[in-house]
């Protein structure tokens, strides 16, 4: 009598057994929990073809002042070749897109003596700002040996410009390729020069407000509110070159 009975539920369970397994197959609850256990990958993206200057433009301007130039695989700025209404009024180079929450590498030298910049964030609207730099935060590049700056605290290179002194000893000398790092990443900021950070901060906090209050941009009311703008290379008036400009979103 036990035998009858047990069957039939065999037979039942069997089924139940064989209409789950109808409904979801090994292959598809694979299929499932690799779609979701799979990050989405970031990608760096080349800012410079190495051939010309496209998606870049003098800031303010559609066209890019002829001192900035392609060459060898790099951007450089020629100074000796700049024109007369190019010293009185020298432009920085500005990435046509503008960035928010992204991870900048570059390579960057400077000349003898030279002086010049990244700057990130800028706002673009010229008929508020007439520089890039009075809405933009910079990441200094310098000869710190031989450009008076070099005796300032928070203007040598691998410094947050005016606002942080970075780590010391880690710049290369002037006419020798460094590796820049710009980390924005939704309210941290990093510098690192050469693999090593320079300068850890927030930029959404009461600190950032007082660093900036202390600065000499405390009369630019709206210097470092922008957490989105363009990528900006620095016309100092001093030879400065730059290559492998690459970036990735946040």
């Amino acid at each position: 009598m036990k035998v009858l009975f047990i069957a039939p539920l065999l037979v039942a369970g069997t089924a139940v057994c064989m209409q789950l397994a109808a409904i979801v197959t090994p292959t598809e609850s694979h299929q499932a929990q690799a779609h979701i256990s799979k990050p989405v990958a970031k990608k760096w993206k080349s800012l410079f073809n190495g051939k010309d200057l496209t998606g870049w433009h003098t800031y303010g301007k559609s066209t890019v002042n002829p001192s900035w130039k392609a060459v060898n695989g790099e951007i450089f700025l020629d100074s000796k070749t700049k024109t007369a209404e190019e010293r009185r009024n020298p432009g920085d180079l500005v990435t046509d897109e503008e960035f928010e929450n992204f991870h900048l590498k570059l390579d960057w030298k400077v000349s003898k003596n030279g002086n010049s910049g990244v700057i990130f964030w800028s706002n673009e609207d010229t008929s508020k700002f007439k520089e890039s730099w009075h809405t933009g935060p910079e990441m200094q590049i310098l000869d710190n040996d031989g450009h008076s700056d070099g005796k300032i605290e928070k203007h040598r290179a691998g410094n947050l410009y005016d606002m942080i002194a970075g780590k010391e000893g880690v710049v290369k000398p002037f006419g020798e390729w460094n590796t820049a790092e710009i980390i924005a990443d939704h309210g941290k900021l990093t510098l690192k020069l050469n693999g090593e950070e320079v300068v850890n901060t927030r930029y959404d906090d009461a600190n950032w407000k007082n660093m900036i209050a202390g600065s000499k941009f405390k009369t630019k009311k709206d210097f470092g509110t922008f957490t989105k703008g363009h990528i900006v290379l620095q016309d100092h008036g001093n030879d400065v070159w730059f290559k492998n400009i690459q970036i990735m979103a946040l």
